[in-house]
């Protein structure tokens, strides 16, 4: 995309008559970013329209926000003033370290209130946009709306509103213009990175790709939701945190980047070898001790660091030398290991051998505050010898202090208490009412607790000058340590850092082999030609979860057989067969094996689909109308690249419309020839194929789901087949074994001449009779 300086925009030279008409783009920018979600939209002068990327997760460190605006160039940057400490971070610093080939975007803060979610949609709603239709009621223009934009995005609606404000308050593009001159939006179009692939949330919804479950425990019912019977839940084979992490984001985004996924297949390939078995037990049992890095070496900023925490630091040091010396042992032609064998460098060897050395962890753990090993600070060894032998020491004072006191007085203690100082402890007697009667000669009166008197004496303050205050001043030793520490091993948090994301890949792909290993998955191959090819292909989901699985082939050619229309009764897996198609091809487009014999794959840039319509309260739309908008974005958006799964569209209205609607969506896919996506429909409009809607062309192929008739039962299959001449043409097979016109006639006359001389007035005759034996058995045969 173009991009030119704000200065030689306005400065510009001299124009020649090519050039009067062509004007410097500039692009403006909106982001959010709330619990790891990320919104964008932005204009772009040069076209006019409004570009959106729906809610999508991205983490604390924001790379794909980065790659985002690297791809933009934004000139400007709107956001919420009411942001994360994260977003803010990146903000300041993309600012303030810029590309010298690029510009420094413009940062511009709005309250938060302007980014809300229903200013935004009435901001959206009310705005006069030259593309739709005058003539549209409002209701007309909220469905219209709908169709292109996914109002089920809220974090992207709230973008969107707060990019609106910012285009009317800067007035770009119409700076020269009447105020009534509203900054022209052509059109809003949907902005996707050049490697990911195009997927909305109802095509991750009706794939179960992700499915969200109540917790069926009564104590975290208010603390979230917990991952159902999806794809993730049964991929999410993961040892550590930042592993299932890395595995829901590279499930949310999909790639064609053949180098990538290529790379993670050739790890996957590696563990799935017989004889390296072994080293994948070893690696997993490093990878269940990394812990939560980030959250400890923040902990370690504000110096809130806990018992635990140096534990959990010690336990990931040293099992990311683990994990470094097991990959120096494999094979460097996969890049992964040699990456690991070259990151992990021998710093974490020093942050492991630093905390074994300094951190006392059992003396920690029992005290529950940091507590420093033996040998570590000589100063500190020599308190804490004199604070172990105080006891005895304390006794022997106490008991000549009893020599002093009145015969009255039967026991006394000497305590120690922190910040305080050694005291006399003496209980209270029974005439010891008023405060009067607590004083004792040479003895000073400090409190009384629990039916003890406390008192200092001279030896008591003799105690306070020799020894002092020992276990504050441990305490403030020991702390000052800890605080050393800290500051060595934030030094080296950059390798630690770089554990958590290496140790993450490793931890996916680990878990990617052992689901591929246990479900006989194969490896997918990719290939740039359009078309897909897969043998014995399985749902991974139903597999799992039925007695027995049939299991379906794909072909799809490049010009033959794009377009597919699958028919056949109600449960007969027709439904089952579109998402297993779905799912196959997106498991192949994380880097995975995939759920068959052989798989060939070629390249995709989208999945659309139209197999549930989910509710949208939010804009009132009909269940019809969720379906029109599906099918929409896919007729929209898709492209000889797409791959488009329609379930029974057209069934939500009446029958003449549905097959009308169907009919004319796929006769414009059919006018693209071979520029049109991979399609599979499947439908009950046997109508589409016996009134022949649609032309006869080798892109279509009709498939049915295979049954028996059984009597009164119909038998289930589950295979499918080609739908054969005859049913697809719709016309009558004529029999064989069935009687010419001139015997049914011959058969006619004879039943009439008998019937014509019997003899009705004779009570011998058997009426009945003669219609059992004789007329009802020729009816059969004629008719």
């Amino acid at each position: 995309m173009s991009a030119t300086s704000a200065t030689s925009c306005a400065l510009p030279p001299p124009l020649g008559p090519e050039q009067e008409d062509q004007e410097c783009s500039e692009t403006h920018m909106s982001v959010l970013w709330y619990a790891g979600q990320l919104a964008i939209t932005y204009y772009d002068t040069e076209d006019c329209s409004v570009y959106f990327m729906p809610d999508i997760p991205d983490n604390e460190d924001l790379k794909l926000l980065h790659r985002v605006i690297g791809e933009v160039n934004p000139q400007c940057i709107v956001t919420s003033a009411k942001q994360d400490q994260n977003i803010a971070k990146f903000l300041t610093n993309l600012t303030a370290t810029g590309d010298k080939d690029r510009r420094k975007p413009e940062i511009v803060l709005f309250p938060n209130i302007d980014f809300g979610l229903e200013v935004s949609k009435q901001r959206i709603l009310s705005r006069q946009l030259p593309f739709i239709p005058s003539h549209m009621t409002a209701a007309e223009k909220v469905l219209y709306l709908s169709s292109i934009i996914p109002f089920e995005s809220p974090l992207m609606i709230r973008a969107l509103g707060g990019l609106l404000k910012f285009l009317d308050r800067r007035r770009v593009g119409v700076e020269l213009e009447e105020s009534t001159i509203a900054v022209p939006i052509l059109a809003f179009k949907k902005f996707v990175l050049s490697d990911i692939v195009n997927m909305d949330q109802d095509t991750y919804c009706v794939l179960q790709i992700f499915k969200s479950d109540i917790h069926p425990s009564v104590y975290k019912l208010s603390s979230g939701l917990k991952e159902g019977f999806s794809l993730y839940g049964i991929l999410n084979r993961c040892r550590c945190k930042w592993g299932e992490k890395l595995l829901r984001l590279w499930l949310t985004r999909p790639t064609r980047n053949l180098t990538e996924l290529n790379k993670r297949l050739d790890v996957i390939h590696f563990f799935l070898l017989a004889q390296n078995h072994e080293t994948v037990l070893t690696l997993q049992g490093c990878l269940k001790n990394v812990k939560n890095v980030p959250l400890i070496l923040k902990r370690m900023t504000l110096s809130h660091t806990k018992v635990s925490d140096w534990q959990a630091l010690y336990k990931t040091a040293y099992s990311a030398v683990c994990l470094r010396d097991t990959c120096r042992s494999l094979p460097h032609t996969i890049e992964l290991f040699q990456t690991i064998s070259r990151v992990f460098t021998d710093d974490l060897h020093y942050i492991a051998n630093l905390i074994s050395r300094v951190v006392d962890f059992e003396g920690s753990i029992s005290e529950n505050r940091f507590t420093v090993r033996p040998n570590v600070d000589p100063t500190i060894d020599e308190k804490k010898r004199k604070l172990m032998g105080l006891s005895e020491f304390l006794t022997e004072v106490a008991r000549k202090e009893l020599e002093t006191l009145d015969n009255h007085i039967p026991s006394c203690c000497v305590i120690y208490i922190p910040l305080i100082g050694f005291l006399l402890s003496i209980p209270r007697l029974p005439t010891m009412v008023d405060k009067s009667d607590f004083e004792i000669k040479g003895l000073d009166f400090m409190f009384l607790s629990e039916d003890k008197l406390h008192y200092r004496s001279a030896r008591t303050k003799e105690l306070d000058s020799l020894l002092g205050d020992l276990h504050c001043e441990i305490r403030d030793q020991e702390t000052l340590i800890m605080h050393q520490l800290q500051t060595k091993i934030l030094e080296k948090s950059e390798v630690l850092n770089s554990v958590i994301e290496y140790t993450a890949h490793l931890d996916v792909l680990l878990a990617l082999a052992v689901m591929a290993r246990e479900n006989a998955y194969c490896r997918p191959r990719f290939t740039h030609r359009h078309g897909f090819h897969i043998k014995d292909g399985r749902h991974p989901l139903m597999e799992l979860c039925a007695k027995t699985f049939v299991a379906n082939p794909v072909n799809s050619g490049e010009a033959t057989r794009r377009i597919k229309i699958i028919t056949g009764p109600n449960s007969s897996g027709k439904s089952v067969y579109l998402k297993q198609v779905g799912l196959i091809v997106f498991m192949a487009l994380i880097g995975s094996y995939v759920p068959a014999t052989e798989a060939e794959i070629g390249v995709i840039d989208g999945i659309y689909t139209r197999i549930h319509s989910r509710e949208s309260v939010s804009v009132g739309l009909s269940t019809f109308m969720i379906d029109l908008n599906q099918v929409a974005k896919a007729v929209n958006n898709a492209t000889e690249r797409s791959l488009v799964l329609i379930d029974e569209f057209g069934k939500g209205t009446n029958t003449l419309n549905g097959l009308s609607l169907l009919a004319a969506v796929l006769r414009y896919w059919i006018s693209q020839g071979t520029q049109c996506p991979q399609v599979f429909v499947s439908t009950n409009f046997h109508s589409l194929m016996q009134l022949e809607l649609l032309p006869n062309t080798p892109l279509l192929e009709y498939l049915t789901m295979e049954t028996h008739q059984d009597g009164d039962e119909l038998i289930f299959f589950y295979q499918i087949k080609q739908v054969s001449e005859l049913i697809r043409n719709g016309k009558a097979i004529k029999r064989i074994d069935h009687p010419s016109k001139g015997d049914r006639m011959e058969k006619c006359k004879s039943v009439v001449e008998k019937f014509l001389h019997l003899d009705l007035d004779d009570p011998h005759l058997d009426l009945e009779e003669f219609m059992r034996e004789e007329v009802l058995p020729s009816a059969a045969s004629v008719l």
